[in-house]
């Protein structure tokens, strides 16, 4: 935990912006992987530990804005529990190390909300993202399931985006270790690689470099030498000479602050001609698009910048022709980049998404585009100090896309598909590396890492 003024600070600003009305945030719950007790690794809602600072299950807390008082409800061990999982710090202790003053049974929590609905007090809510939370809400606040998102607060939504947006300097320490113990995953996968390895293999040491270094994975591990498909995780597919491996992965601190990384690298000791030709074309345009990151640039302008630098590099090697302006206008280069430039993170590798990325990386005036490839841009608005992001451009050579615009001619006059088809097997390439946005302009966040092809090589050398 950080330290209780934290906290406290961060309930009386989420407060004063939400007005009035009553703030609940449920906690997770433990959940069954294929039976009640055997269960998945527990993960805290981020918003709850955001203000509370709490990391366990079956809890819930309330904060009435109108009375200022902060309840948690919950229940400590019985001796029974107590004999399974050894002593845990009493409820108590663990309110006052967040400067919460009240605690209750959990039990309380159902009867104080539905006293509030009869009173038509206002009820702010998250949007649920787990199944028990859904039914829980569901229940006590008297709204079909289906319509809980539709009735979540905005309110609510936009004040706690406006300040877990802005990362304070002890979570960025927090968020440096999670991205340090991130570098030495992908450093493991890329010293550990070899021809004849299955991909859970080297996924395994990724995950593992993880655990031996105090946390645990921020998302599935993505290890592939299908790199074409965004999000292809770890299967059992064997390395072979020749192949591109892409590896995103990523680690979660103790603390819950999360690292994103991507690293591709060559299955042989070195890249081929061609490999190394997209992969400077993919690094040229990372480059392009941390150079523009400051206060007051557009985020959907530096996705743009790869993308024409993406092209650029394209048009060199034959693959795309014509004025690379109208080209990027027209969505030419979706071809080989589908995805969004990059993401905010922080508590969440995509942080706060489970808000809305209406409220996390666009605004009212500027609103999410509906365009294949702009729609996958998470993030478009303003950069402001204080934000922390992922910039991760890439060139994704996908057969099945390839062949469907061919046929149908789409782009003819940007793309040579001739000369495309002759890549239909090269795979993926992405580079990915964690910013925060200065007063002035940007700072990379943790160790840095080989990312030039030449450094990627070193490593390689076996």
């Amino acid at each position: 935990m950080f330290s209780r003024e934290t906290y406290i600070h961060r309930r009386q600003v989420l407060k004063k912006a939400v007005g009035s009305g009553l703030i609940i945030f449920p906690g997770n719950e433990e959940v069954g992987m294929n039976y009640r007790d055997n269960i998945y690794h527990f993960r805290q809602d981020s918003s709850f530990l955001y203000y509370s600072g709490i990391d366990r299950p079956s809890l819930f807390l309330l904060i009435d804005v109108d009375a200022d008082i902060e309840i948690l409800f919950g229940d400590d061990l019985t001796i029974e529990q107590t004999v399974w999982t050894g002593p845990q710090e009493s409820l108590a202790i663990s309110a006052e190390k967040s400067g919460i003053t009240a605690v209750q049974p959990f039990s309380f929590a159902e009867a104080i909300i539905k006293n509030a609905l009869q009173q038509k007090k206002a009820l702010h809510f998250l949007p649920p993202y787990r199944s028990a939370i859904t039914l829980k809400l569901s229940s006590w606040l008297e709204i079909n399931p289906s319509l809980l998102a539709a009735n979540a607060s905005v309110v609510l939504s936009k004040a706690i985006v406006a300040q877990r947006s802005y990362k304070t300097n002890e979570e960025v320490a927090e968020i440096e270790k999670a991205v340090d113990i991130t570098a030495a995953m992908h450093l493991k996968a890329i010293q550990t690689a070899r021809p004849g390895m299955a991909e859970y293999e080297v996924a395994a040491q990724v995950e593992s470099t993880a655990t031996s270094l105090g946390g645990h994975l921020a998302f599935p591990t993505i290890l592939t030498v299908n790199g074409q498909y965004l999000h292809n995780h770890a299967g059992a597919n064997i390395l072979q000479e020749g192949q591109l491996v892409l590896c995103d992965s990523g680690a979660e601190n103790c603390m819950h602050y999360a690292g994103d990384m991507t690293r591709t690298f060559p299955v042989s000791s070195t890249f081929t001609t061609q490999q190394k030709e997209i992969y400077n074309i993919v690094l040229q345009a990372e480059e392009a698009a941390i150079a523009t990151l400051k206060p007051g640039t557009l985020f959907k302008n530096s996705h743009l910048t790869a993308c024409k630098e993406i092209l650029t590099g394209l048009k060199s090697l034959g693959l795309v022709k014509g004025d690379l302006d109208e080209a990027v206008a027209a969505g030419a280069h979706t071809l080989f980049f589908q995805c969004g430039l990059g993401h905010m993170m922080g508590m969440d590798v995509h942080d706060m998404e489970n808000i809305g990325e209406e409220y996390i990386g666009y605004t009212d005036t500027l609103k999410k585009s509906t365009e294949f490839g702009l729609k996958s841009l998470r993030l478009g608005k303003e950069l402001e100090e204080g934000f922390v992001l992922t910039v991760e451009p890439g060139i994704y050579f996908i057969p099945e896309l390839i062949d469907q615009w061919q046929a149908e001619k789409k782009y003819s006059e940007f793309i040579n598909y001739d000369k495309v088809q002759a890549y239909r097997n090269f795979g993926g390439i992405r580079i990915e590396e964690d910013f925060l946005i200065t007063n002035d302009a940007y700072r990379l966040l943790g160790k840095p890492l080989a990312k030039t092809a030449e450094d990627i090589e070193t490593l390689r050398s076996y």
